[in-house]
């Protein structure tokens, strides 16, 4: 499915919305440029969840909302060995929804089943194309 975006409101609310597809042990990759939208993204996916406190987690890798979702971000990270020497890789096979920003950093250790987002940028600075 793909989705015009034409406001971080609007991101927020398809994410909201993909929120109803998930479940326990989903890992879902979060692909787009810097400023993409990929942090609103997982803001609209906790709200549906009645989760908030969504921050970008880029200088910590890992944030963790309530009891549910692990939020990413592997920006700074090389390569999968990376993510498996932190111990980051243990939860993508729990019961938690993982959702990764910045997941191509550490493609060669992602489950075999995932789903993937992509946000992409257009001309107008407002505008993002959604896939799920």
């Amino acid at each position: 499915m793909q989705y015009i975006s034409r406001s971080e409101q609007d991101t927020f609310d398809i994410a909201k919305k993909y929120a109803e597809t998930l479940s326990r042990g989903d890992v879902v990759v979060l692909c787009g440029d810097l400023g993409a939208g990929k942090t609103e993204f997982v803001k609209g996916v906790a709200a549906y969840f009645n989760l908030d406190g969504v921050v970008s987690p880029t200088y910590a890798y890992l944030n963790v909302y309530g009891e549910l979702i692990y939020h990413y971000d592997c920006y700074r990270l090389s390569c999968g060995e990376d993510a498996e020497a932190l111990g980051l890789t243990d939860y993508f096979y729990g019961d938690k929804i993982c959702l990764i920003e910045w997941a191509e950093n550490i493609a060669d250790v992602l489950p075999e089943k995932i789903k993937t987002v992509t946000i992409k940028k257009t001309e107008n600075p407002q505008t993002r194309i959604i896939e799920l």
